[in-house]
């Protein structure tokens, strides 16, 4: 008797992308990137992939770009996909030379009436006594940890169909042995410029080997005290045939960076500040005091269309302290910041993308390293210290086409710095109330009172605040005084503290993907 056994059929391979076809990738990136479910790239991916792939090709021995997009536009990808199509390229060059240097041994042996020559026994790499410096043929650069450990992430999403080809991400706060591991025979490099340096320094990578060099977030590595690491980088990495930077702007600052490190860059211009955003709507609300924005902030998250939520903090006292009041009201709520270890911070943004954190209390070492597709929400309830650190907070929702909200609760002496972020993005933001919350002083009298149109940003550039602890003194001992708990009023039907009714909420977005590059913290 023949057993009926219900074996489900392997399931078909997701059909390429003729859109991601017609770039000229190579066929392992096609299949990756169709595996991921996006279909059409996105304008920086259009614009950047076809400039970058023409290095080495007749009249390109050079193609540099300095790219400027709004966050969430597919920048990640824009580098990672033409770089890795070279290096697969590159390395099928090589394995078609072994096999051809092979066979040649194999038909000298037998005309010379010898047995054939054996293959020499592959060794194990990860074997701490089979160590050797890392030579990797493309480096990836990033401002802080999260956005490194994202982008490496990302890039071993692409290769998954490329055999052979290792990526490695190298940061602070990590391991030291676990880093040189993950160093051997690696071939694309994303680490933190200080976490390099070190390893460079003892021996442990050798950047003479560099073709291709990618700077992420340039305006942030100059914010955090990278200049002088990234000038002994480019001289580490002068023989490289690419450099490629991506920045939010082409500020002053980073038009003198690029002079430096690369050499008649094309530039690649899809947005201006003014165009930033489109899709998250962008609301204001002024508070008369400290505890006016804790009602506010009470007021909005309990609202039921919430999925999850970033709520930024102005220092990391204040963020732990608002993450603890948000827990002892009911919330699935974490602190995010510098001062906690590189472990912690993993984890919590693991919990976050898992769907067991609704709410993250964070400061701006998050800003620009978090990709979560179920963030409905940012709020300002703490005002950023410079202008264009507002539009990578709110740029952490509305990823990708998709809609967003974001919230600023500001207090009369915040006039300046709102002045200052309509100044920077060109837009005024919508101010509104809400019954029975709203400013004893009326509203009008907040909004005339907005400054900092002209100039209002000067003295703010290259203030170096030390956020993620980088360098100096943690920003965390000036704390404002508004850290004193304020009680939260539990959400309805929540179950006490540590409730996680948050996760199942994550399925519904699953479908809505486009390829725009994940977000992205540091020595």
């Amino acid at each position: 008797m023949t057993e009926n056994l219900n074996i489900p059929a392997p399931a078909a391979k997701p059909a390429i992308s003729e859109a991601f076809a017609a770039l000229g990738l190579a066929q392992p990136l096609l299949q990756a990137v169709a595996d991921l479910g996006f279909t059409q790239p996105t304008l920086v991916q259009q614009a950047a992939i076809p400039k970058a792939m023409q290095v080495g090709t007749e009249g390109h021995e050079y193609t540099d770009l300095m790219v400027s997009s709004q966050t969430g536009s597919g920048k990640t990808a824009a580098f990672l996909l033409p770089v890795l199509h070279t290096l697969i390229e590159q390395q099928e060059a090589r394995d078609a030379q072994e096999r051809a240097d092979w066979d040649r041994q194999v038909a000298e042996a037998e005309a010379a009436g010898k047995p054939a020559p054996k293959r020499p026994k592959r060794k194990n790499p990860l074997l701490a006594r089979h160590f050797k410096p890392a030579t990797p043929g493309a480096l990836v650069l990033c401002p802080t940890r999260e956005l490194a450990q994202q982008v490496a992430h990302d890039g071993i999403d692409l290769v998954k169909h490329c055999r052979g080809l290792r990526i490695a991400n190298v940061v602070g706060g990590m391991p030291y042995q676990m880093q040189i591991a993950k160093l051997q025979n690696a071939d694309l490099v994303v680490a933190t410029p200080g976490r390099l340096l070190d390893l460079q320094r003892s021996g442990q990578i050798q950047l003479d080997q560099v073709q291709f060099l990618v700077v992420d977030e340039a305006d942030r590595m100059l914010d955090l005290g990278f200049a002088d690491d990234l000038a002994e980088i480019n001289r580490l990495t002068a023989r490289r045939r690419q450099t490629m930077m991506f920045s939010a702007t082409f500020a002053p600052r980073i038009q003198t960076l690029a002079t430096r490190v690369m050499r008649d860059p094309q530039k690649v211009q899809i947005d201006t500040p003014q165009d930033r955003h489109v899709n998250i709507e962008q609301r204001l609300y002024w508070c008369d005091s400290p505890e006016h924005k804790r009602k506010l902030l009470d007021h909005w998250l309990r609202d039921a269309a919430i999925d999850q939520a970033i709520v930024f903090a102005s220092t990391q006292i204040e963020c732990d302290a608002l993450a603890a009041d948000l827990q002892q009201a009911g919330f699935a709520a974490v602190a995010l910041h510098g001062a906690l270890s590189q472990g912690l911070r993993n984890r919590r943004l693991m919990a976050l993308r898992n769907g067991q954190v609704q709410i993250l209390v964070a400061t701006d070492v998050a800003a620009r390293g978090i990709d979560v597709p179920t963030i409905t929400h940012v709020f300002n309830y703490g005002l950023p210290m410079k202008a264009e650190d507002y539009t990578h907070r709110i740029g952490r929702t509305g990823r990708a086409g998709r809609q967003g909200l974001a919230v600023t609760m500001a207090e009369f002496r915040d006039r300046r710095k709102i002045g200052e972020i309509e100044a920077y993005s060109q837009q005024r933001i919508e101010t509104q109330t809400i019954p029975g919350l709203e400013p004893r002083k009326p509203v009008y009298e907040f909004n005339d009172d907005r400054r900092g149109g002209r100039g209002g940003r000067q003295g703010r550039h290259g203030t170096g605040r030390n956020e993620g602890g980088f360098r100096g003194a943690p920003h965390h001992a000036r704390g404002t005084g508004e850290g004193a708990r304020v009680g939260f009023s539990k959400p309805a039907g929540s179950g006490g503290p540590g409730r996680q009714a948050f996760g199942d909420k994550r399925a519904r977005h699953q479908d809505s993907k486009s390829f725009a590059g994940k977000g992205r913290a540091s020595r």
